[in-house]
């Protein structure tokens, strides 16, 4: 038995039943990738939220630094970001990609204009019932425990610019800001 079907190839052919199924079965397979992209996208952003967080780089250095990783350990880049998800659940990294994630982190740091931590550049995964040291531990910047003044931060978000005129006109040199 033949049917007419659609081709993109010819207007109008005409395809046997083993055609059809063969088809039928080519777009399955191709519904499977598509399912698990969407799956493996969905991953990969969490795992680059997390490495932005551990890290604290932007999310297009933490991007990188997943995919040395991944280039540099020879894992695919859906198994470095299932890793990567759960250390941070309190889980263990692999050694390998613990080392190379370390050094993208300290090195895409560098790149940002931050300064390179302390150790191997990650924290250690947030107990269950408590929380990880913040960023900005005193140890690293001469906090109360040091006796040495704390630094002042320079803020990395844009910088305001010059004070604008209020609506009503110019104001004076000598008249306060309300």
């Amino acid at each position: 038995m033949a049917f007419f079907a659609l081709s993109r190839i010819q207007p109008l052919a005409l395809l046997s039943a083993t055609d059809l199924a063969a088809g039928y079965d080519r777009l399955l397979e191709e519904n499977r990738h598509l399912r698990r992209a969407v799956t493996s996208h969905a991953v990969i952003d969490q795992a680059i939220g997390a490495v932005v967080a551990l890290g604290q780089i932007a999310p297009e250095e933490a991007w990188r630094a997943l995919r040395d990783v991944s280039q540099r350990t020879n894992v695919k880049l859906r198994t470095v970001a299932e890793h990567v998800l759960g250390y941070v659940q309190g889980g263990t990294l692999p050694e390998p990609e613990r080392i190379e994630l370390a050094k993208a982190i300290v090195r895409y740091r560098r790149c940002g204009g931050r300064p390179a931590p302390l150790g191997d550049g990650l924290p250690a995964p947030a107990a269950p019932g408590g929380a990880a040291p913040p960023a900005g531990d005193a140890r690293e910047d001469g906090g109360a425990e040091s006796g040495a003044p704390r630094r002042a931060t320079t803020p990395t978000g844009p910088r305001p610019g010059p004070a604008r005129p209020a609506s009503g006109g110019e104001r004076g040199a000598a008249e306060p800001r309300r």
